[in-house]
């Protein structure tokens, strides 16, 4: 069967095994994006299922949409925990303020004066001759 969020106490609800027959889709809405052209943090509430066991896990991702940073999420876990598509279950997902994100990957993009060195430049040869005696200098 496929797992369902149902309506219960506390702020994720209770997870029920449900099956797919038993399922009715009463409404499905597609959230807008208030700001398409804005990077933001999203925490993301995961549950997934591995070879030993049902595990809980709160992601960070920097992305300009909820559907993006779904799909780093996916990809993210896949990539470190060899976690299928139909084992991850997305539990909640919220837009994190600069100041309250916990991961430090995250957090080193808060930085106002960040900087990203360009380490190995490559020539434009239109200002230079081809056949030239010394190999170009890559490294500046």
């Amino acid at each position: 069967g496929i797992n369902i969020t149902a309506l219960g106490s506390g702020p994720l609800g209770i997870v029920k095994k449900v099956r797919k027959v038993n399922v009715e889709i009463i409404s499905m809405t597609e959230m807008s994006n208030s700001s398409p052209t804005k990077i933001k943090n999203f925490g993301i509430w995961v549950r997934y299922d591995s070879r030993s066991g049902s595990h809980n896990m709160y992601r960070e991702y920097r992305d300009v949409s909820r559907t993006g940073a779904i799909t780093q999420c996916y990809r993210d876990m896949a990539a470190r925990h060899r976690a299928r598509p139909h084992s991850i279950q997305i539990m909640k997902i919220e837009i994190v303020k600069a100041a309250d994100t916990k991961r430090p990957v995250i957090k080193q993009m808060h930085d106002s004066k960040i900087k990203f060195p360009l380490p190995h430049r490559i020539l434009k040869f239109n200002k230079k001759s081809i056949f030239v005696a010394d190999r170009p200098s890559t490294m500046q």
